[in-house]
Parts: C-alpha cells; sequence; structure tokens
C-alpha cells in the first residue's frame, strides 16, 4: 500500500510512530508519553477539520501541550489544538492556566467564572473587585443568561486582584484577536464560555500576576491572539518549494502563484 491509499488517520499513525515523534514525547513526559500519543491519536481521529491538516504539523502542535504537561482532550478543557486555514495552531484552555499558576508556588486562590443576568450587584473601580451578590434571574425556558466573567487571584503574599469583562467586551476582544474566532471549528464557536474565562484569566496573569518561565514560554506559543493568522501564513508559505503561496487577506483563501523552485537551504 503506497501513501496515497492511506488514509488521513493511517498517516498520522505513521507520524506517531516516526523517531522524532517519540523522542519529543519521551523527553516531556518520560514514562507517560504512550498515554499522550494515544490521546493525540484519539484527537486526530475524532477531528475531521484536523485531518484535511499535515499530520505532522499536527503531532507538532500537540507536542507543545506535552511539553507543558498540559491533556489535550478537548472536554478537559486544558489546551486544544484546531486548524486555522488547515494549518494546526496550539491553544491554552484556561484550566490549562490556571494549572500552570498553581505549579508557581505563589497563588494562594485563583479561579474564573461566569456572572450570570442579575448576579453582579456593584463594581468598586477603584479596587477593580465586583459584587456578584444579586440573584440569579432566569430565561423563559428556566437557564441562567451569561452576561460577563471574571477572573481572580490571590498570591501567598495577600496580594490579590480581580478582573471583569462584559459578555459584549469579550466578543469585540474574540473579533479584534482571534481571526478565527467566529469559524466552526474554533473553540470560541464550540466553547464560548470556556474561552471567555481564559481571556479574563489571561489579561489578569499577564498584568498583573507573577509570571514562571513556563508559564511566559505557554503564552507566547498561544496561538488564539491576533498572532496566529500572522503563524498561519508563515506555515504555509513555508511548504512552498516550486509554489509561493499566500493569503489573500480579504478572503482568507490560499492564493498559489507557480513560480521557479527556490531552496534557501537544506531540507530538515
Amino acid at each position: 500500500m503506497n501513501n496515497t491509499q492511506l488514509t488521513p488517520v493511517d498517516n498520522f499513525k505513521q507520524v506517531l510512530n516516526s523517531n522524532d515523534i517519540k523522542a519529543r514525547l519521551k523527553n516531556s513526559l518520560k514514562n507517560n508519553w504512550t498515554q499522550f500519543s494515544t490521546s493525540m491519536l484519539d484527537l486526530y481521529s475524532g477531528d475531521s477539520y484536523l485531518q484535511k491538516c499535515d499530520p505532522y504539523a499536527v503531532a507538532v502542535e500537540c507536542v507543545k501541550a506535552a511539553t507543558l504537561d498540559l491533556p489535550i482532550s478537548k472536554s478537559l478543557g486544558f489546551a486544544y489544538v484546531v486548524p486555522y486555514k488547515s494549518v494546526p495552531t496550539f491553544i491554552i484552555g484556561y484550566k490549562g492556566l490556571i494549572q500552570l499558576a498553581q505549579r508557581t508556588g505563589q497563588y494562594k486562590t485563583i479561579n474564573a467564572d461566569i456572572v450570570y443576568e442579575g448576579e453582579l450587584a456593584g463594581y468598586d473601580k477603584l479596587s477593580g473587585m465586583i459584587d456578584i451578590s444579586g440573584e440569579k434571574i432566569l430565561d423563559d425556558e428556566g437557564e441562567p443568561v451569561p452576561v460577563g466573567y471574571f477572573a481572580y487571584f490571590k498570591l501567598v503574599s495577600g496580594f490579590e486582584k480581580m478582573l471583569y469583562m462584559s459578555k459584549e467586551e469579550v466578543e469585540e476582544w474574540r473579533d479584534k484577536y482571534s481571526p478565527s474566532g467566529k469559524s466552526g471549528y474554533s473553540p470560541w464557536k464550540t466553547e464560548f464560555d470556556k474561552m471567555a474565562l481564559k481571556t479574563c484569566l489571561r489579561r489578569l496573569l499577564s498584568t498583573y500576576g507573577i509570571m514562571s518561565t513556563e508559564m511566559t514560554s505557554a503564552l507566547a506559543q498561544d496561538s488564539f491572539e491576533i498572532n496566529a493568522q500572522k503563524r498561519a501564513e508563515e506555515k504555509v508559505q513555508s511548504n512552498a518549494n516550486s509554489t509561493v503561496i499566500d493569503l489573500d487577506r480579504n478572503t482568507g483563501e490560499v492564493v498559489e502563484k507557480p513560480t521557479e523552485t527556490v531552496r534557501t537551504g537544506p531540507d530538515f
């Protein structure tokens, strides 16, 4: 059987069995690398969008979660690997941020949660603290209605800080900083509340929190903000040898321009 007859999942299995990916996983996870490899296969097998991506690129993005020792199961919400214009991108979930913060040993309390209609009773502009002692109001179907999101932490030193964002502010943030935010495969579409909590927590920690080297590295790798588009374009272009591939910035579609083969260095 040749490669053209292999299914995307078969190709991904070959990537997982490659010495390169095995070595990366073993280096990051030691004895737990086989379990993580299985979770990578489960993720890829259950996501038709990821199957349209280069399987090696998907594996590399998954390895980013492995280096942080964060699970990639969508249901857990610690980390995600999602495609942007057929380019896989690693995204940290809000639970992943909380776990990384806890590992520093500097946070006594850390939390992020939804604020429902009726709960917001007041806001102290000086301290940034909100009063959520109000009574929750249910809609006609008996469900609470999210109107905002907050993140809060208290350090072992006693310093504490909170950040609140209304749902409208979160949506504006998503539209400005997440180019794939409204696409069907984005966690913004499938897990809006979780991504909103992550946005609050990320802004709070990066502005006021104690950031370990691990946290700083993790946020640098995280692709949920506007750098996702730039990185996706760079990855698409880097795959071209005989063709220059560009993205139409208005439509987001791939534009192919045949040209002569240009090699700038050895292939790896």
